[in-house]
């Protein structure tokens, strides 16, 4: 059986038809990832300090929120409509996955970022290489779009059987794009991630600081944790699948197609728990944030709102 004629069978099985679990969590992390990576990208907007992290956050909220805007047009196919242009298909495809391994890539430079600055906090080389953050986030965006764009568009000069997002993607079926994608896309990431957050709980627990109630050390190592069970969370499960759709080749039942799928849509979570992770549980983020400017994009902003808060804080602000 060929990879088309199990699209097609598969396919057959489902067409018209309202898929509520695609729908409903698809929905979920549209809403949740523009609310909280816009408010994201806003709050970085008006922060006063613009330090290496923030440049890398800034981007990976970007990336967060493309991908969040490619997830309306898979609800509307879920709900039934299947009447879309596959060139149209394709190319929300290619921003997705495109902006999943940039997310991929900049959680990576984050997490080395920290490792670095942590563990060799006073090396001038260090200090030198974290200022180049802005070039490396061009990098990652070059490599996820330059590295995507040529296979999307070999796929468009093929003959196949067009059925939009059920259709398994090019780099799921061709030997050479499956190999650099588990190993370049998932497994360096993965290696850089566990090895960094390694460094990390190894650096604060030698540190003098986390001896004392100066720093909260197993808070610390909580993020960390907490960082890295996200990232497995949501990628692993999506790789292992290309992983088995490799192994089955052509023969590929419908179960592991539907696999593919709602790992996919799995992977898609990142884009809601990254600002949860990254931006709002951190320190270092609530302290650069210019409260006065937050404020100014409240709608509480009122006199008497002014005059309330004033009243309810006291003496507190000492």
């Amino acid at each position: 059986m060929s990879i088309i004629n199990t699209t097609t069978a598969c396919h057959n099985h489902s067409t018209g038809q309202t898929d509520i679990v695609f729908v409903s969590v698809y929905s979920v992390i549209s809403v949740m990832g523009l609310v909280l990576n816009v408010t994201a990208l806003v709050i970085f907007r008006h922060t006063k300090s613009r330090s290496h992290t923030t440049v890398y956050m800034t981007n990976l909220a970007v990336a967060d929120l493309l991908l969040v805007l490619t997830l309306p047009m898979r609800i509307y196919y879920h709900l039934g409509y299947t009447d879309l242009p596959q060139k149209l298909c394709d190319w929300v495809g290619l921003v997705l996955l495109a902006n999943m391994y940039g997310s991929i890539f900049l959680l990576t430079c984050i997490c080395f970022d920290r490792c670095m600055a942590v563990t060799f906090p006073m090396s001038p080389r260090v200090q030198e290489a974290r200022k180049k953050a802005p070039l490396i986030c061009i990098g990652v965006w070059t490599l996820t779009f330059g590295a995507s764009l040529p296979v999307y568009l070999s796929r468009w000069n093929v003959s196949r059987e067009e059925h939009c997002f059920e259709t398994l993607p090019v780099y799921a079926t061709r030997p050479v794009v499956i190999f650099s994608t588990l190993s370049v896309g998932f497994g360096i990431p993965l290696a850089v991630m566990l090895i960094c957050s390694w460094g990390l709980v190894r650096a604060i627990r030698r540190s003098t600081a986390a001896q004392t109630d100066l720093v909260d050390s197993k808070k610390i190592q909580r993020m960390i944790a907490a960082s890295l069970f996200i990232f497995l969370l949501s990628f692993l499960p999506y790789h292992a699948t290309l992983g088995i759709l490799y192994l089955y080749g052509k023969a590929i039942p419908c179960t592991l197609l539907a696999a593919y799928h709602y790992s996919l849509m799995v992977a898609c979570l990142n884009a809601m728990l990254d600002p949860i992770a990254y931006y709002f549980t951190t320190e270092t983020f609530r302290r650069k944030v210019d409260m006065d400017a937050v404020r100014k994009m409240l709608p509480l902003n009122s006199q008497g709102s002014i005059e309330a808060n004033s009243k309810s804080r006291g003496p507190i602000n000492t």
